[in-house]
Order: structure tokens, then sequence, then C-alpha cells
């Protein structure tokens, strides 16, 4: 890739981390002034993965590229709307799950390591088992199966686990502290700092490193 190329695409992913910290910075009450509206700060809540499904979009031309900056720009639908209308918002992530779940199975690997195969499975039990443990909410439960599908399927794909694989056990362990903060009263503080950063991580690998894996294959052509 060449130097002009990266500078080209850059600024997509700094204005995606700015987005992104201003809205933890709003929402942690650090700006002076009245609070934002909630449209505005909703808004603002989807800027932060919505630029990375600009991002994805224009980085590279192939479908699959089109596909990863739709999960994106589904997750950043479902972070606008979640604290607005909750069950709208919760069902843009489920179909975000799905969809990336069938793009990751299409990216499946070659060959598995035993080690590799009982990790994704540990994933896909794990994430709804914690998240009913935590609720106790068959809704929760039926979209944390999705949730769990999705990491699993990301550990499995041929992306980096590094990267993908990593983001994606964020995603699930940033809705876990969300869960948490339904079901156990002391979670709250805890959650409260911390739901923001570890998801927002997590998207920000999966479409760099699904992007990256992406770019390596054309230049290998």
């Amino acid at each position: 890739m060449s130097r002009h190329a990266l500078a080209e695409h850059r600024p997509w992913l700094l204005a995606s981390l700015a987005a992104s910290l201003a809205y933890y910075v709003v929402t942690r009450g650090w700006m002076p002034g009245a609070p934002m509206p909630e449209l505005y700060l909703a808004i603002l809540k989807g800027a932060g993965v919505g630029i990375l499904a600009v991002f994805a979009w224009v980085r590279h031309p192939e479908t699959d590229a089109k596909i990863i900056a739709l999960v994106m720009a589904l997750g950043a639908l479902g972070d606008a709307l979640l604290d607005l209308f909750f069950q709208v918002g919760a069902g843009f992530f489920l179909l975000g799950h799905l969809v990336a779940c069938v793009f990751y199975v299409r990216h499946r690997r070659s060959s598995y390591r035993f080690s590799q195969v009982g990790a994704a499975f540990a994933i896909l039990v794990m994430t709804p088992t914690v998240s009913w443990l935590l609720t106790r909410d068959p809704l929760v439960l039926l979209y944390s199966v999705g949730l769990g599908a999705m990491a699993a399927t990301a550990w499995a794909s041929r992306f980096s686990r590094y990267r993908v694989g990593l983001g994606a056990v964020l995603f699930v362990i940033s809705d876990w502290l969300i869960f948490a903060r339904l079901g156990i009263a002391d979670a709250g503080l805890i959650a409260d700092w911390l739901v923001w950063p570890i998801y927002y991580s997590g998207q920000f690998l999966i479409a760099t490193g699904v992007i990256q894996t992406l770019r390596s294959d054309m230049a290998d052509r």
C-alpha cells in the first residue's frame, strides 16, 4: 500500500476516533454547559462506528468490504437508537451479528487446530450462558445467541485473531457489562466507565482487521 493511499484514508479513522472520544467526553459530563439533547447525543454516538462503515466502504473496492461496511452501519444504527428505542437498537445489533456470521463463515480457515475449535466453541457457549446468568431475561438470551455466534465465527475465521477475533471478544465483554448493569446494582458504575471504550475498541479492531486482510489479499494477486 502506498504512502499516498494511507494518507488518503487515514482521516476516516481519525474522524471515527474523534467522534467516539467526543461521545465519551460528553457522556462523562466533562463538557461545560447544558447537557446535549438526546437526538444530537444519539447522532454523535452512532458517528464513531458509522464513520468506520464509511472507511470500510471506501477503503476496498470488492464486495467483502461492502459487507463489513454494512455490519458497521448496522452497529452504528444500533448505537444511535439503543438509548431512544432500546428494542429497535438491539434488533439492529442482532441483524448485524447475523450478517457478520455469514461473512465470517464464508471466510473460514482451511484447517483448524483442536485448540482453535475449542476456543470458538467456548465463545459460542459462554456468551449466552453468562448473559443469561447476568439477566435471566429470555430476550437477552436470544440476542446473546447471535452475539456468541458472531464472536465464535469471527474467532474461527481466517482474519487475524489479534484484531478481528479480539475485537469480537471485546464486543461480547462490553455487552456483558451492559447486562451486568441490568442485573447487578453494584455493576453500574464500572459499566458506565468501561462499556463504550471496550465496545468501540472492538468495532475498530474488527473494521481495520478485516480491511487489512482484504488489502493483503489484493496485493498478493
